[in-house]
């Protein structure tokens, strides 16, 4: 074990130095990737140098998210703090579904869940869990809103038409999630957004009355706290003054992308009314950087949690009290650690230090849109209180612009589209970038476009 950690501590190392001198990989094209890596695997295996060697190689081919040239996904960064609880989380290995097991771990976990739950004011009778990623945290808070609208569904099944309203921006893990827990697809409801991507509260109630009076069973209203394209903010407060009404009628925030503007103050605005709902998400491994994946899952009555996933294994849960023993109220059995590295981040720097990596994100957004509506040669696309900067450049394709940049190894940058229109889409996740890596993020852009304009495709 030494001397592999050694090994490891030998790799970081390379893969450091060469991010530092190569932010961006240039890719390997996907038809070609079998041919140039030795990725097969054969009965007998490799000495110890040639499993360095290829190790080293495929390391540093791999796409690095963690640099000042990564713009591509709703993440970014490496945060130091937060790397060292990952790592020791992987030495410890504990699985957190029973506290013999898990032991502090389970604390920590615990510890962590108990405070989200006391800022978000949910009451002394809140819980949550630690889900797989954003998507599972919807699923659960879909299949908790499923079971409290009737509890006779953990053991009869679905016999009836339920429905599920959420924006047509909103995250397409709710597509998924219905599929997965028997409500079908038919029984989602594309809600309309306004002009800033915001679901409209109007057209909300509007399709539960029509729903309502077609003998339908409205149980699921998904609001987002940051929507995945333009990084818009439901109106939480406007949509529960609608849900209210209806028995049984579950509200969910998903705040996978941004709902951890709870940290700030000077942004949390942008989640008023949170307090209201049955249950709220996020990930920890978005604006707060800490490495993937790291979701949290809240709901106001930890019973709902306890009656839609408890199961009892009496090979498994042999000591100590359901409180401690997590996997009473998680989606699955064995469960990795992810609470470790959040709680390493947390404890170090303090909820004022995770403030401050929210306001740094929010202010490289301000710099990035305030560099774009200042140039003529840019149109743009997105607006305030958003950390998604969405923009097009000298009319160019930006499907073509975001692909030619990727495929030449100079910036990883994603494009998106909203209402018809196509974009680049700068995300500013990544607190460890500067003013100046957003300035450069441009220079490298137009520099690029000078020289391959004649190339690129325009619209």
């Amino acid at each position: 074990m030494q001397a592999d950690l050694e090994l490891f501590q030998k790799i970081s190392d390379k893969l450091l130095a060469h991010e530092k001198k190569n932010g961006v990989v240039k890719p390997i094209k996907a038809e070609k990737l079998l041919d140039i890596l030795n990725l097969d695997l054969s009965h007998e295996g490799i000495n110890q140098n040639a499993l360095e060697s290829l190790l080293e190689e495929v390391v540093l081919s791999t796409p690095r998210t963690s640099t000042k040239l990564f713009f591509n996904q709703l993440f970014g960064g490496r945060n130091n703090k937060g790397t060292l609880g990952e790592l020791l989380a992987v030495m410890l290995n504990n699985s957190m579904y029973t506290y013999k097991v898990g032991g502090p771990q389970v604390g920590i976990e615990k510890v962590i869940i108990s405070k989200v739950c006391e800022m978000l004011n949910f009451g002394e009778n809140a819980d949550g869990t630690f889900p797989p990623g954003g998507s599972m945290s919807n699923f659960m808070a879909m299949l908790m809103a499923r079971d409290a609208y009737n509890r006779d569904i953990k053991f009869e099944g679905v016999s009836e038409k339920m429905v599920i309203y959420t924006s047509s921006a909103s995250h397409y893990s709710i597509t998924k999630n219905a599929m997965f827990g028997g409500i079908g697809i038919n029984q989602i409801r594309s809600v309309k957004v306004d002009e800033f991507g915001k679901m409209i509260p109007e057209a909300l109630q509007e399709q539960i009355e029509s729903d309502i009076n077609e003998g339908l069973k409205p149980f699921f209203v998904n609001a987002t706290a940051g929507t995945t394209v333009l990084g818009a903010f439901d109106d939480i407060n406007a949509i529960h003054d609608i849900t209210k009404n209806y028995e049984n009628l579950w509200l969910h925030v998903d705040g996978a992308y941004c709902g951890s503007v709870i940290f700030s103050k000077s942004y949390k605005h942008l989640v008023d009314g949170v307090e209201k709902a049955d249950s709220f998400s996020f990930n920890a491994h978005k604006m707060l950087n800490v490495p993937l994946s790291c979701s949290i899952l809240i709901t106001k009555e930890k019973h709902n949690l306890k009656h839609s996933f408890a199961c009892e294994a009496d090979y498994l849960y042999q000591t100590d009290g359901d409180e401690y023993n997590l996997g009473k109220t998680s989606l699955q059995c064995g469960r990795r650690n992810d609470a470790l590295k959040f709680w390493t981040l947390w404890k170090s720097v303090g909820t004022k230090g995770l403030e401050s990596m929210i306001d740094q994100q929010f202010n490289l957004a301000d710099t990035a849109r305030n560099y774009v509506v200042n140039h003529p040669d840019y149109k743009l696309y997105s607006y305030r209180d958003s950390i998604s900067v969405c923009f097009n450049y000298k009319n160019i394709d930006p499907k073509d612009l975001c692909n030619s940049l990727y495929e030449d190894g100079k910036l990883m940058v994603g494009y998106g589209e909203f209402q018809g229109e196509v974009f680049v889409r700068l995300v500013t996740i990544n607190s460890n970038n500067e003013t100046d890596d957003i300035m450069n993020f441009f220079k490298v852009l137009e520099t690029y476009v000078e020289e391959k304009e004649s190339k690129l495709i325009s619209v």
